[in-house]
């Protein structure tokens, strides 16, 4: 899959990097691997009818089907397809770099690699060739390995791995070809309609192409291929992510978090020595669910109703703001673009930022419910797409403002 915005699907482990990219694998990748190359090994007869029909190998099937043999061939066609998908997103990468836009890393996972980048090129062209690089990559992949088959003479075992890459690596580069997100058919798609339409306008018609195919694969992967109904759900919501990211972008273009902030002066703060009796008596009465903590002027933490619910109620007495509080603020500058306090508060879960100044001063705060009712604002006023109001993921919702 090309450069996506979009965070990582489960925990990951960097095991490495190139040219200056972590290459990570998650978890479920982990599993999956063996899983694949069991997989391999057991359907080895139809692999080598498979490749004999295709390439017109001669591979024996009575040979590759004893002992360990079957095995050993899953595991090196396993690792050896997944080693082509990293190289896949490396073409991916190497042109969103050229054209300035870095990538984070790359994530090695169930359904294949993601490369992950800040920003979203919007320039068609550029968007186009970074999207195809992965497929020309894979393409010049079956090449290759098709030209080794021809060229050497291998012994059986290698020519099956051999075969099945050069397969593989075409299937891949079609399979990626499909016209929905996230696949790189989705954004070639868009890149092309981008042409002639603004980036949003072609983003919502991609995405519902997209939508319309993953609908098809469902229904084919109903009779019997759970893997198609796995990957058509992907693709179905990666296209409705990718449709609601690329309007809220639109919207949120040109407004900062002090736009759309809650100021200091409105902001409901509470004392690190006030008891979590206190504090929830506070929430009762002002319906807020969260707190900034202040001490001598400086933000020192927040408090939440899931902080004060971790006391008993009958030990809330002895116990302080300081002892549930968390001191690990997540901040932002006012200053901030209103869509990266956004995605921040996805990304991490939370359901607010803390806004300073460059001295660490209380500026305001900013939360889900700030950022929602000012998209809600701008979608009134009529600028950008009209599109429902997004779900935004976090934690609990604004102590500045009444939930």
């Amino acid at each position: 899959m090309p450069p996506t915005p979009e965070v990582e699907p489960m925990r990951s482990y960097t095991v490495g990097s190139v040219f200056g990219i972590p290459i990570k694998l998650d978890v479920t990748f982990l599993l999956v691997l063996p899983a694949f190359a069991a997989l391999i090994g057991w359907q080895t007869e139809q692999w080598v009818s498979t490749l004999n029909s295709t390439w017109g190998l001669g591979l024996p099937v009575g040979t590759l089907s004893q002992g360990a043999t079957p095995w050993l061939m899953g595991v090196a066609a396993a690792v050896g397809l997944f080693a082509c998908v990293l190289l896949h997103e490396l073409g991916h990468s190497v042109v969103s770099m050229h054209y300035g836009y870095p990538i984070e890393s790359i994530t090695l996972w169930l359904l294949g690699g993601v490369a992950n980048l800040e920003e979203q090129p919007e320039d068609w062209k550029q968007e186009f060739l970074i999207a195809i690089a992965g497929p020309v990559v894979s393409v010049a992949l079956g090449v290759v390995s098709y030209g080794a088959l021809v060229a050497v003479g291998w012994s059986p075992v290698v020519t099956f791995v051999v075969g099945y890459l050069a397969l593989a690596n075409l299937v891949l580069a079609v399979f990626n070809l499909l016209p929905g997100f996230p696949m790189d058919g989705g954004r070639v798609l868009r890149a092309l309609l981008a042409r002639k339409r603004t980036f949003a306008r072609a983003t919502q018609l991609a995405a519902e192409v997209g939508k319309a195919v993953a609908v098809l694969l469902g229904i084919l992967g109903l009779f019997g291929n759970l893997l198609l109904v796995a990957i058509a759900f992907f693709i179905y919501i990666g296209a409705s992510s990718e449709s609601q990211r690329t309007v809220m972008n639109a919207a949120f273009e040109g407004v900062t978090v002090r736009d759309v902030m809650t100021d200091a002066a409105d902001v409901k703060v509470v004392h690190p020595d006030d008891t979590i009796a206190e504090l929830t008596e506070r929430m009762f009465e002002e319906r807020h669910t969260g707190y900034p903590v202040m001490e001598n002027g400086r933000v020192v933490g927040v408090v939440t109703l899931s902080d004060a619910r971790e006391v008993e109620p009958v030990e809330r007495d002895a116990y302080t703001v300081a002892d549930v509080m968390t001191r690990d603020v997540e901040t932002i500058d006012p200053n901030a673009e209103a869509m990266n306090a956004l995605e921040r508060i996805q990304n991490s879960g939370i359901g607010r930022l803390i806004v300073v100044d460059d001295d660490g001063e209380l500026v305001g705060l900013v939360s889900r419910t700030d950022l929602v009712t000012a998209f809600n604002i701008i979608q009134s006023a009529g600028r950008g797409s009209q599109t429902p109001s997004p779900e935004v993921n976090g934690g609990e919702d604004s102590p500045g403002r009444a939930s």
